[in-house]
């Protein structure tokens, strides 16, 4: 469970070492603040949100809030549609696989804002894959499965080359999509994000991943929650009203 003290915390790049102390008292104390068991005084509140960079009302209107999940009301992360993965990631590599700056590290994170922005805009999974924080950016953790299974049903092929000097995994289609389990929504929503980040190297789309909150918040080798996509930044929120 994840409050939105903690998120905040994380997000300024503080420990919790370092807010205890700024606020005058133990780490033990402070945890129980952050984990919701204990509420801040009126004084604490206003050296949180000046810590946090946030107004006193923001604060005041998060701090009640005991855990992020109790505030978005959705379903639980159902498993992840093997099916619709395999036919997105066809239909991804289908429109940009054959341009020189789409790789695997690439296709990982258009894959990831494809599912995270489209939770954050709709509220529902698309493919619900899971994926972990990664050095480079978030990674789906079935990709090598999925990957295999279509090459091995001939829908899929891998190749390399060069790009800049640097060995590159590649993927190319032997087969068409079936995009049939698609609807029209997922279908534009797949298109629109293939148009605003196709053309980035997949050192842009890192660097892009590296500022979303989901990322951010989690730890090494941690698995992303698509909930945090309600807290994210400007830079990669892809809602209109977002903040």
């Amino acid at each position: 469970m994840s409050t939105w003290i903690q998120i905040k915390r994380k997000l300024s790049g503080l420990s919790q070492t370092e807010v205890a102390q700024s606020l005058g008292i133990s780490r033990p104390t402070y945890i129980k603040l952050e984990q919701g068991e204990t509420k801040p005084t009126e004084q604490q509140k206003a050296m949180l949100a000046s810590l946090f960079d946030e107004s006193k009302d923001t604060f005041d209107k998060h701090s009640e809030e005991k855990n992020i999940e109790d505030t978005v009301h959705v379903r639980e992360i159902p498993r992840e549609n093997v099916d619709k993965f395999k036919q997105v990631l066809l239909y991804v590599v289908s429109k940009v696989g054959s341009r020189p700056n789409i790789g695997q590290t690439a296709i990982y994170k258009l894959l990831y804002f494809i599912d995270f922005d489209y939770y954050e805009k709709y509220q529902e999974y698309l493919v619900g894959a899971t994926y972990i924080k990664n050095t480079h950016g978030p990674s789906p953790v079935s990709f090598a499965k999925i990957t295999r299974e279509l090459e091995s049903q001939g829908s899929l092929v891998e190749v390399h080359s060069k790009y800049f000097n640097y060995d590159q995994k590649k993927y190319l289609i032997t087969r068409d999509p079936d995009v049939s389990s698609l609807s029209a929504q997922e279908l534009k929503h797949i298109d629109d994000e293939l148009e605003r980040l196709g053309s980035k190297s997949a050192k842009e789309l890192s660097t892009l991943s590296h500022i979303d909150t989901p990322w951010r918040v989690a730890g090494e080798k941690e698995v992303l929650n698509y909930r945090h996509v309600f807290y994210r930044p400007d830079e990669t929120s892809v809602v209109e009203d977002h903040g």
